[in-house]
């Protein structure tokens, strides 16, 4: 969870707490206290979203750099040793087999090693001759389909976690307004209690150096973006 977002998150627990010990008769504030609530559930539910997310994505790095290399110094070797073989009676069969991607790049891997594959598939009954390995063929394929899938898994991980941002940003901001449109209400209920008007005004206080954004806006951008900066650090109450 970006900074911003996991302070307000501290901040709505704080203030839920507060408001649970202390339970309100005033039905707008039973409203917004409801919502609260709902805000801290699906901010807790986009944080673990989130951090699958970018384990998947870091699960998949990890995956296609192990196959890529397994597939380097295993079937790609294989093939094209085999390839150059088989030259010596077919000489277009080599550049058939020629291991040459066009960027350094996944997807250039990708598309190079399925076209090998492809090849050395079509062209199985003229290899077999020159020590084509049916293992290794099929193995090759196994860990394509694995790259594939690994490739996948980081794509949908990045959706979540993006996904997972912009709803905490767009909760961060809800909170935000929820928590300022009680606090009137608050520092009326409590003007005559000053321990516990004191406890509101430290709960409902966000720590740091941003505030929680104060109207909802466009989420997307830089983590923090929307948030607003003080000219010197300390406490910002996100109430006006």
């Amino acid at each position: 969870m970006y900074s911003v977002g996991r302070k307000v998150l501290e901040m709505i627990t704080r203030v839920v707490s507060f408001l649970l010990a202390r339970p309100d008769t005033d039905a707008g504030q039973q409203v917004s206290t409801a919502r609260l609530k709902e805000v801290q559930e699906l901010m807790q539910q986009m944080d673990a979203l989130q951090r699958t997310g970018l384990i998947d994505v870091r699960t998949s790095a990890d995956e296609k750099r192990r196959l890529r290399r397994e597939m380097l110094a295993g079937p790609i070797v294989h093939l094209a040793e085999v390839g150059r073989l088989a030259a010596r009676e077919h000489p277009e069969v080599v550049h058939k087999l020629r291991y040459a991607p066009s960027k350094h790049n996944y997807q250039a891997h990708r598309t190079a090693a399925r076209s090998m594959q492809a090849e050395a598939e079509a062209n199985k009954e003229v290899l077999a001759k020159h020590g084509l390995s049916d293992a290794v063929l099929e193995m090759f394929g196994e860990l394509l389909d694995q790259f594939d899938a690994a490739v996948k898994l980081g794509a949908d991980g990045r959706v979540k976690h993006t996904t997972a941002t912009k709803q905490i940003r767009a909760l961060a901001v809800e909170a935000g307004q929820l928590v300022r449109a009680m606090d009137a209400r608050n520092r009326h209920r409590f003007k005559n209690d000053g321990q516990a008007l004191g406890e509101w005004i430290a709960v409902s206080t966000l720590v740091g150096r941003a505030a929680v954004p104060e109207t909802s806006g466009p989420v997307s951008g830089p983590a923090g973006e929307e948030g607003k900066t003080p000219d010197a650090g300390g406490d910002v109450r996100p109430a006006a």
